[in-house]
C-alpha cells in the first residue's frame, strides 16, 4: 500500500512533469507511438481484410496468419528486430505493427462477414456497382466492428509500447526501466499506474467511437426489437 502512494505521490510530483523526460513528454511519445503502429497495421491490415470479408476467399490464410501472428512473442520480436535493425523505434515499432494487425484483419473479414446477404442483394438488385455496395454497405454496416479490433488492437499496443525503452526509443518504459536499474520502485509504478491510465481513456474514447459509428437505422431496427 506504501508502495501505491508514493508511486501517487511521484506521479503528482510536477517536478517530473517538467522537460522533455518528463512524464508529459513520455506519454505524449507513448500515444504517439501507438498511434503510429496502428496506422501502419490498418493500412496493411484493413484493405485485406476488406478483400477477404467482400469476396469471400482467403479467409482461410487470413485466420491462419492471424493466429501465427497472435503466437509471436512480443519480447522475442523486439529483440530480433533490434539486433536485425539496431537500437532505436523501428524495431519495437515493427513489433507493435505485428501484434496489431490480426486484431484489425479479424475486425475488417468479420464485419463484412456480418452484414446480412439480404441487404447485400437487394444494393445489387438496386444496380448498385460492386464498389457502390463496398463504400456504401458494407463499410458503414461493417464499421463498429471494425472500431472495436481497432479498440482491441490499441489496447494491446499501448500495453506493449513500454517495449520500446529496452531498446533505447522513448516513451513511459523509459520509468519502468530506469526505475527498475535504480531500483526506484516509486517512479516504476507511477510509470506503470500512468499506461493503466492511458489505455482506460482510450478504451472509453473507442468504446464510444464504436456506439457512434452503428448507422442510424441498425440503432432503430435495435431499438424496435427491443421494444
Amino acid at each position: 500500500m506504501n508502495q501505491l502512494w508514493d508511486a501517487l505521490l511521484w506521479c503528482l510530483d510536477p517536478s517530473n512533469w517538467q522537460g522533455p523526460s518528463g512524464i508529459g513528454a513520455r506519454a505524449l511519445e507513448h500515444l504517439g507511438y501507438t498511434a503510429l503502429a496502428l496506422v501502419i497495421a490498418s493500412v496493411i491490415a484493413v484493405p485485406v481484410g476488406w478483400w477477404v470479408g467482400h469476396t469471400g476467399r482467403g479467409r482461410g490464410i487470413a485466420v491462419a496468419v492471424s493466429g501465427a501472428a497472435r503466437a509471436l512473442p512480443t519480447l522475442g520480436v523486439v529483440t530480433l528486430m533490434g539486433l536485425m535493425l539496431g537500437i532505436g523505434l523501428a524495431a519495437p515499432m515493427t513489433a507493435f505493427v505485428v501484434l496489431a494487425v490480426p486484431s484489425l484483419l479479424a475486425a475488417a473479414y468479420a464485419g463484412f462477414e456480418a452484414v446480412d446477404r439480404q441487404v447485400i442483394d437487394a444494393a445489387r438488385a438496386q444496380g448498385l456497382t460492386e464498389a457502390q455496395v463496398l463504400w456504401r454497405v458494407e463499410v458503414p454496416l461493417g464499421l463498429p466492428l471494425l472500431i472495436g479490433g481497432l479498440r482491441s488492437a490499441a489496447l494491446q499496443v499501448i500495453a506493449t509500447a513500454t517495449l520500446a525503452a529496452y531498446v533505447g526509443a522513448g516513451g513511459l518504459g523509459r520509468y519502468l526501466f530506469l526505475g527498475l536499474k535504480t531500483q526506484d520502485y516509486a517512479m516504476m509504478l507511477g510509470g506503470s499506474l500512468i499506461v493503466v491510465l492511458l489505455a482506460i481513456v482510450l478504451d472509453l474514447l473507442f468504446a464510444a467511437a464504436g456506439r457512434a459509428a452503428v448507422p442510424r437505422g441498425v440503432r432503430l431496427a435495435r431499438q424496435g426489437q427491443a421494444q
